[in-house]
C-alpha cells in the first residue's frame, strides 16, 4: 500500500495520519508538506525582517530558511507516520498553485494507492468545502480519503471492523468506486447502496444490499449516510466523476454532497 499524506503540522493532519493507520496498518507513506506564497511562516518573516540589511538580503534569507523550517515540520509529520507502522519518506514542495492543487499534481507524479487529506472546521460542510481536501478531491486522479479532525468515539470504533459502504448508481464511476474500495479494504465487508427514485431497473436494484428513494444529490447523499450510520460504517465512498445511468445526476454532486453531510472518513474515486 503507497499513500501519499498532506501534511502542514496542523492537528487535522495529525488527525488524519493516526485515523488512516488504523485503515491502513502497513503502508509505504510520503509525506508531504507544501510551500506557497509567502514562503515561510509568520513568525519566521517578521524575525528576518528585522534581520536583514537590505531587501535582496531578507529574500535570500526567507528563501533559505523557510525550506528549512518546512523540513523540520514535515519530519514531526514523518515522525508521527513511523510511530503509527507505517514506513515515511518526508517530501518538501514548493508550489505556485496553492496547497490542494500542489498535493493534487504530486499525486498524479508519484501514483499512491490512496491521498490521504485532514479536514478542518467545526461543521461538516464547513469543514470540506473551500478547503485543501476540497481542491484536492475535485482535481485528483487518484482516490482520496479525507479525514475529520472531529469524529466522535463511535466513529472511531467503526474504524477497527467496520465495513465500507459504497454508493452506487449504475454508472461506470460507482463502478469505479466499487473495485477501489475492495482493493484497498480487502479485510473488510463492502456494503453496496444504490438511491434512486423507484424508477431504477430491478436487476440493477437486486445487485446491492438496499435501495433508499431520494432525488437529487442531497437526497442521495442524506441516504448513503443515513446508511453508513446504521451499519457503523468505517469508510463511506463515493464516485467523482460521471453521470449516473439511473437518475442523469453528476457524481461528483453527490460526492460534494457526501463531505457536507458526514464526520465519518469518506474516499472519493475519480473516474479517470
Amino acid at each position: 500500500m503507497k499513500i501519499v499524506v498532506g501534511y502542514d503540522g496542523s492537528p487535522a493532519a495529525n488527525s488524519a495520519i493516526s485515523t488512516a493507520s488504523v485503515l491502513f496498518p502497513v503502508a509505504e507513506a510520503v509525506v508531504v508538506y507544501l510551500c506557497t506564497p509567502p514562503f515561510g511562516s509568520k513568525g519566521l518573516r517578521a524575525r528576518l525582517r528585522h534581520s536583514a540589511r537590505n531587501v535582496n538580503e531578507l529574500i535570500d534569507m526567507v528563501d533559505h530558511e523557510s525550506e528549512k523550517e518546512a523540513e523540520r515540520l514535515v519530519v514531526t509529520g514523518s515522525t508521527l507516520a513511523r510511530a503509527v507502522g507505517w514506513e515515511a519518506e518526508p517530501v518538501v514542495k514548493r508550489t505556485w498553485a496553492g496547497e490542494g492543487l500542489g498535493l493534487a499534481q504530486l499525486a498524479e507524479e508519484l501514483a499512491p494507492d490512496v491521498v490521504v487529506v485532514g479536514a478542518r472546521g467545526i461543521g461538516a460542510s464547513d469543514s470540506k468545502m473551500g478547503s485543501v481536501s476540497d481542491l484536492v478531491v475535485h482535481h485528483a486522479t487518484r482516490p482520496v480519503l479525507v479525514i475529520s479532525q472531529h469524529m466522535v468515539s463511535t466513529e472511531y470504533q467503526a474504524l477497527r471492523s467496520g465495513p465500507v459502504v459504497v454508493g452506487v448508481d449504475g454508472s461506470a464511476g460507482s463502478d469505479l468506486a466499487v473495485k477501489a474500495a475492495e482493493q484497498l479494504f480487502t479485510d473488510r465487508d463492502v456494503l453496496t447502496v444504490t438511491v434512486d427514485d423507484g424508477d431504477a431497473d430491478e436487476a440493477v436494484a437486486a445487485a446491492h444490499v438496499r435501495r433508499f428513494r431520494g432525488s437529487g444529490a442531497g437526497s442521495t447523499a442524506d441516504a448513503l449516510v443515513a446508511y453508513a450510520d446504521e451499519r457503523k460504517a468505517a469508510v463511506v465512498v463515493v464516485g467523482s466523476r460521471g453521470r449516473s445511468a439511473l437518475k442523469k445526476v453528476l457524481l461528483g454532486s453527490v460526492a460534494a454532497a457526501t463531505l457536507q453531510r458526514t464526520y465519518r472518513p469518506v474516499l472519493v474515486v475519480p473516474q479517470g
